[in-house]
């Protein structure tokens, strides 16, 4: 678990640089005539208006106007990810399917004892476009001011103090447990059917903690009804420069981040995936999308097809062990 949630491992360092993008990365001038040749599905496994579809909404829109071609989004949200996932597997692999993909594909492996597909070798890595941090929560009123008072608190009196998740084994969900795991701190565990609830139930007095990613949190930090304990990323956040890292708050060892990339059936051309993987890395370092989505408190990744699909087989291994730790399943 540490080689992925306290350190980026040495097979994906590099990846927020976009080098290695020149020509020949372009696939054969034949092909690059042939596709595309029609509009480009990229399927979303989470409903509209979320932070993943606003993010497949920008860079689906600019990859069109590169490509020449409709970048259409489509939501199929539901099962974790599942659905849409299933989804992509299932469909040509002729480029003009694509998923929206993020942290679920590396947990529901050894989340769920039976998926519609092999997630090893159903898709074929595009790119990887961005690091989303969470942050840990309590309301406004809360006593707890520090991850310290956290600690001190649920060992004080184990399994009295209880958090919120989007759902029983998910990125939320277990990155509370890895903290738990680090800490020895004793905090029950509250699933609710999606970010939206938990957040709301935060909101509500319903629980006392909540991980959630800094895009959907900040606005109610800024509000004054939450109060940011740590955010999970190693460095703090330019949105949030108040808020301490994990280490900074006096957790060390612990980070725990969120991602989103671009995936293909398996089976997809490779000069279709280089001309994808260089057309999105051009879009990724366009400074209007740089800075929309460091304004929403992203970080930037980038990089190879080859790093993301490594970068892949490492988070799967470290949430094995997570989801192990947690006991969570979803059969």
């Amino acid at each position: 678990m540490t080689s992925v949630l306290t350190r980026r491992s040495a097979l994906v360092r590099g990846l927020s640089a976009f080098a290695g993008i020149g020509t020949s990365a372009w696939p054969v001038a034949g092909l690059a005539q042939a596709w595309p040749a029609k509009p480009i599905r990229l399927v979303v496994p989470f409903p509209p208006g979320g932070s993943a579809d606003v993010l497949a909404r920008l860079v689906g829109s600019k990859l069109a106007a590169r490509l020449g071609q409709p970048v259409i989004v489509d939501n199929r949200a539901g099962a974790g990810g599942i659905v849409g996932a299933d989804a992509v597997a299932k469909a040509p692999a002729d480029g003009y399917t694509l998923l929206f993909a993020n942290t679920n594909i590396a947990i529901n492996p050894s989340l769920y004892k039976h998926l519609p597909y092999d997630t090893a070798t159903a898709f074929a890595p595009v790119v990887l476009m961005v690091y989303v941090p969470n942050l840990f929560l309590v309301r406004a009123d809360s006593p707890i001011k520090s991850m310290h008072d956290l600690v001190e608190a649920a060992k004080a009196k184990p399994g009295v103090l209880n958090y919120a998740s989007a759902g029983n084994g998910t990125f939320p969900h277990l990155a509370v447990e890895v903290f738990k795991v680090k800490t020895g701190a004793a905090i029950t565990h509250v699933p609710y059917k999606g970010a939206a609830p938990a957040l709301n139930a935060l909101l509500a007095g319903e629980v006392d903690l909540l991980s959630n990613d800094l895009v959907n949190a900040m606005q109610h930090v800024k509000a004054g009804k939450l109060r940011a304990l740590a955010i999970t990323s190693t460095a703090r956040s330019p949105i949030a420069p108040d808020v301490p890292t994990m280490e900074q708050a006096g957790i060390p060892d612990y980070q725990a981040l969120a991602w989103q990339g671009i995936m293909a059936p398996a089976g997809t051309p490779q000069p279709v995936i280089a001309q994808l993987n260089a057309e999105i890395n051009r879009v990724l370092a366009e400074p209007t999308t740089r800075d929309f989505l460091l304004a929403q408190g992203l970080q930037l990744a980038g990089g190879t097809a080859q790093q993301f699909g490594d970068f892949v087989k490492a988070s799967t291994e470290a949430w094995r062990s997570a989801v192990k730790t947690s006991g969570a399943t979803a059969d």
